[in-house]
């Protein structure tokens, strides 16, 4: 066994936002409780669920901390 850090929930921030817009190639664009704009495509999850999203729409997003441009939607509230 090794001690090596795996990939996991704590590489992400997880933040609350709002589907403003859809746009072509399954992204969209959400507006964080912060007042920031980000872009976001779907998990993999949801378009296995084919789960669809509508401007409107509260979503919970991970973002990286390396890009706080882009991010995942992983749940719609």
């Amino acid at each position: 066994m090794s001690n090596k850090p795996t990939s996991s929930d704590k590489d992400f921030l997880k933040v609350r936002g709002v589907v403003e817009e859809n746009l072509p190639s399954a992204m969209f664009r959400v507006r964080l409780e912060n007042g920031h704009t980000i872009l976001c495509h779907l998990a993999g999850k949801l378009r296995m669920n084919r789960i669809r999203l509508t401007p409107g729409d509260e979503v919970q997003v991970e973002i990286t901390p390396y890009d706080l441009t882009k991010g995942r939607i992983t749940f719609r509230l």
